[in-house]
């Protein structure tokens, strides 16, 4: 499971470190080019918000299989594309079908033991982080060397293969819910309205990864210009400096089955905050630039373990729509610092990047400590 996470969720993040050469193809400024990375992000919320709740409605295993070949098909039209618009529309499509992670993680959550969920999902999001890290660095290099259409064929033969792979690896787990898709939708309305736990822990993560797809957006524009002036393949190995903080979920996971994992977000925000400051006094140093990486990382993925944890633990039966609300509110978040990101990079550069991610985090801590007699004195988790 955390394999095929890992796999198909770095579909998302290819196209990141590919943005230079796509736009010098196409003819479009780089700002312009780079709106791909937003169109992706925006197609996995919408991905989230309508397809996800399914798995609580349907087989989980057909569910996501056939959910993984409209992914193939959408790779393939990618590396055909002729135009920015076309290519913008299949990342959106790319991006609303690669939510696959997001049913794979319930289905673990729904195998694993009481005691070992937290540390069960941890593992599982090791490998979809790595994948999100590594997809940066694989994409750079295969970029560089054979052209950015050839990182889109193979994915696609990728997710063919995983395709294959979860048909006889994964287990049928049948749904429970025995309504019609109209009444599945509005359920969640009500999770959000009864669940205090569900609406801080969204709220909290948005602005997480808000500031989290602001820098690695905006980080290829700042490393292709001076003084680093790096190429894609140079610019994707700053992926592998993150993979330390993905190396941690399971840890930061089996702290939560322990403790409160709400202390675990509090240090995480405080470290992704860190992260923003190397990068406003350091951030035309390689070495600020890595050890930041490792903090933001470190950080991002204590705060989404810990945050997740409790929010599988609410309502086991309602797990997939639990994951909708809270990974659609949090994507959205990511789409939209993403957008933000490259406003601000154009008019404000690296200076104003860093400032606007402090931003970010400044107000995932307000919303942390208001909301600390409400919901972390009241519920125990």
């Amino acid at each position: 499971m955390a394999l095929c996470t890992g796999l198909i969720v770095a579909n998302i993040y290819y196209c990141q470190p590919l943005v230079v050469m796509i736009s010098k193809e196409f003819g479009v400024p780089e700002s312009t080019g780079g709106t791909i990375t937003f169109y992706t992000q925006l197609g996995y919320a919408l991905g989230l918000l309508f397809f996800v709740p399914l798995g609580d409605m349907l087989e989980k295993r057909r569910q996501i299989v056939f959910t993984t070949a409209l992914t193939v098909f959408f790779l393939i039209m990618a590396a055909l594309s002729t135009s920015l618009a076309m290519l913008s529309v299949t990342s959106l499509l790319i991006g609303a079908t690669s939510i696959v992670p997001q049913l794979i993680l319930p289905l673990a959550a729904h195998l694993a033991p009481v005691e070992k969920r937290g540390k069960i999902i941890g593992i599982v999001m090791s490998g979809l982080l790595i994948g999100i890290l590594l997809s940066r660095t694989i994409s750079g290099f295969i970029g560089a060397w054979l052209g950015w259409r050839s990182m889109f064929w193979i994915a696609g033969a990728i997710s063919a293969a995983l395709l294959i792979v979860m048909q006889l690896v994964f287990p049928k787990v049948p749904s429970h819910f025995k309504g019609h898709y109209g009444s599945l939708m509005r359920s969640m309305l009500t999770l959000i309205k009864e669940q205090p736990v569900l609406r801080e822990a969204a709220t909290i993560n948005a602005l997480t990864f808000a500031a989290f797809g602001l820098f690695w957006t905006t980080m290829v524009l700042h490393l292709s210009k001076a003084p680093f002036h790096f190429h894609a393949d140079q610019i994707g190995l700053f992926g592998l400096a993150a993979v330390a903080g993905a190396l941690i979920a399971p840890l930061v996971g089996g702290t939560a089955d322990k403790g409160n994992p709400r202390v675990a977000i509090g240090y995480g925000l405080l470290i992704v905050l860190l992260s923003f400051v190397l990068f406003y006094f350091f951030g035309a140093t390689i070495m600020g630039m890595v050890i930041g990486i490792i903090l933001l990382d470190l950080g991002q993925q204590s705060v989404h373990v810990s945050n997740q944890t409790r929010v599988y633990a609410l309502k086991p039966e309602a797990r997939n729509r639990l994951n909708t609300v809270y990974m659609t509110v949090s994507f959205i978040g990511t789409s939209l610092g993403s957008a933000i990101g490259l406003w601000v990079w154009a008019r404000a550069g690296w200076t104003g990047v860093c400032i606007t991610g402090a931003t970010f985090l400044s107000l995932a801590f307000l919303i942390y400590a208001l909301t600390y007699k409400h919901v972390a004195r009241k519920v125990t988790l």
